[in-house]
């Protein structure tokens, strides 16, 4: 049982930030997003002490958790939308000047308001694929498409954000 308890660690350890970025992206609350991420790790360790290595892909086990505990969280609200990139952090260099910095917290608002406006499925690919560094094959294993399908809805996406970006 020790190893079990320290091989789920390891994987704890190494998907925390992840999962954590992921759920934060798309509920908009510190509390809330630490909340599901409490509960994606709480359902991972239920599920891992059952089937242990039998799962073969532990960072789309994990994600496809997250992303249904997301889904849950929003039908308990009752809202209709999974998303919410107004909580993405402001991304702006110490040494930038107040103008600079003026200019680029417009422009992550143009980018928050056109992510806001793609598909659930469309943002989900584009945060796993530009923010968390996920492959292709794994995202597709994730949804359950083939690779060729994702990379499609990738590009989809990142064509309506463009549209979506010049319209603002």
């Amino acid at each position: 049982m020790d190893s079990l308890n320290e091989q789920f660690g390891k994987i704890y350890d190494q998907y925390i930030d992840k999962i954590y970025r992921f759920v934060y992206l798309k509920v908009n609350s510190q509390e809330v997003a630490e909340d599901i991420t409490s509960k994606v790790f709480i359902k991972g360790w239920e599920s891992y002490q059952k089937q242990g290595s039998d799962i073969k892909n532990q960072s789309a086990f994990l994600y496809q958790i997250a992303r249904n505990a997301v889904v849950d969280h929003y039908r308990e609200k009752g809202r209709d939308r999974t998303i919410s990139v107004d909580a993405s952090p402001q991304i702006a260099d110490p040494g930038t000047n107040a103008h600079n910095k003026a200019i680029l917290s417009a422009d992550i608002e143009v980018v928050k308001k056109a992510i806001k406006k793609l598909k659930p499925e469309h943002q989900d690919i584009i945060i796993w694929h530009y923010l968390e560094d996920m492959p292709i094959d794994n995202i597709a294993q994730l949804l359950g498409k083939p690779a060729g399908t994702v990379r499609v809805m990738l590009h989809r996406g990142l064509k309506d954000l463009k549209g979506f970006i010049k319209e603002s």
